[in-house]
């Protein structure tokens, strides 16, 4: 009986140091909040959370702990009412030790990613601060044209050197989760600090090397869809691009032979780009009794066909195109309607056309197969 109460003992003390080192522990002193309610709040990606509410001792001293799993840091924050008092970036089985005033003036040991934190903070409220009182100096001078353009000039210096401090401190961070919050910082409610097109390369970057350390964060989750709708945005702003130098936004997509074809490949006077999907009948017939006619006889004057299908299963679209012996080119990434295929010709449904003629998008309405027919005697002549 003895043995088995000192196993039991030894099973409960190894259970209870495991509970312990899930947490991190702030112990600090607030000068001048003796006896007063403390809040604390945790960042859950884009707000904040109460966690709970402390009370200071008679020296404003205090005692916290929090859970924080294996790898997955959390960002806590103190609150003296409304007033911010102190920002950590804390990770299991830290020990903080953190001397604060009520007006958000502080100092952190034990915690080397909270004092970059307080770092960044510190420089985006200098930088934030200088930004907001030129903002207001140009609103003021408004009529003066010499000393507006001189203000404009200096909020552009302004912008630039933080913008530039800011890319230096995460490129120079890039395993730490603190240039988290920095990517996400703001001019205003919709302008970000880092709003530059190649900047997606940037975030793209940042969450390779932060993957490496934290693959289960909720932060880098967050970014990582920051990210991706960057670059999504960076890649349709390159097609724009290139649509300004060959008349219409170029595609490269999959054909049925996982080959990509691009659009701007197809060398002809008239380029039908048709969307349809083969989940109704409907739009498969339109293939066999509309569109091969017509191919068949205005392709060797000229025209051609880059169809682009808006299905997910694309064994089943490879199976239509075979089965109806559709000669011109067939392209589908398999994306459904998230395909940037849509979204870069504005497509709300299908089936849709979007015609190309002389290597510019036919901006005029054609009404039905008549009038298409009409235009390719006209231009296929």
């Amino acid at each position: 009986m003895k043995n088995y109460r000192t196993a039991l003992s030894v099973i409960l003390v190894a259970v209870t140091l495991v509970s312990c080192t899930r947490k991190a522990t702030i112990t600090g002193i607030i000068n001048g909040a003796a006896e007063r309610d403390l809040t604390v709040k945790m960042l859950d990606v884009n707000v904040y959370n109460v966690l709970d509410t402390i009370k200071t001792g008679r020296d404003g001293s205090f005692t916290y702990k929090v859970d924080v799993a294996e790898g997955q840091p959390e960002f806590i924050y103190l609150f003296f009412g409304n007033t911010k008092i102190a920002s950590l970036l804390l990770s299991k089985g830290e020990n903080v030790k953190l001397s604060a005033d009520t007006l958000g003036n502080y100092s952190v040991e034990g915690s080397e990613e909270s004092l970059k934190l307080q770092q960044v903070e510190n420089d985006y409220a200098a930088f934030f601060t200088n930004f907001v009182a030129i903002c207001e100096k140009i609103e003021k001078a408004q009529g003066d044209e010499a000393a507006s353009k001189q203000l404009q000039a200096e909020l552009n210096s302004e912008y630039v050197k933080y913008y530039r401090s800011a890319t230096h401190y995460v490129l120079s961070n890039a395993h730490s989760l603190t240039v988290v919050p920095v990517l996400f910082q703001k001019l205003n409610d919709n302008v970000p600090v880092f709003s530059q097109q190649t900047d997606a390369l940037l975030f793209s970057n940042i969450c390779d090397s932060l993957r490496l350390d934290y693959p289960d964060s909720k932060y880098l989750s967050a970014l990582e869809k920051e990210a991706n709708v960057r670059k999504n945005d960076f890649a349709i702003n390159i097609k724009l691009q290139e649509a300004e130098r060959i008349g219409y936004p170029d595609l490269n997509m999959p054909d049925i032979n996982g080959q990509k074809v691009s659009l701007a490949s197809l060398d002809s006077k008239v380029i039908l780009v048709h969307f349809w999907s083969t989940a109704e009948a409907g739009q498969a017939m339109f293939n066999t009794e509309k569109m091969k006619p017509l191919y068949e006889k205005y392709h060797p004057k000229g025209f051609d066909i880059y169809q682009i299908c808006v299905d997910t299963d694309k064994t089943q679209w490879a199976s239509v195109v075979k089965g109806q012996e559709l000669p011109w080119t067939n392209v589908c990434d398999g994306l459904g309607d998230l395909s940037p295929a849509l979204s870069l010709y504005a497509i709300a449904k299908v089936p849709a056309q979007v015609l190309i003629v002389d290597g510019e998008i036919y901006d005029k309405p054609i009404k039905g197969e008549s009038e298409l027919t009409r235009l390719l005697d006209q231009k296929l002549k």
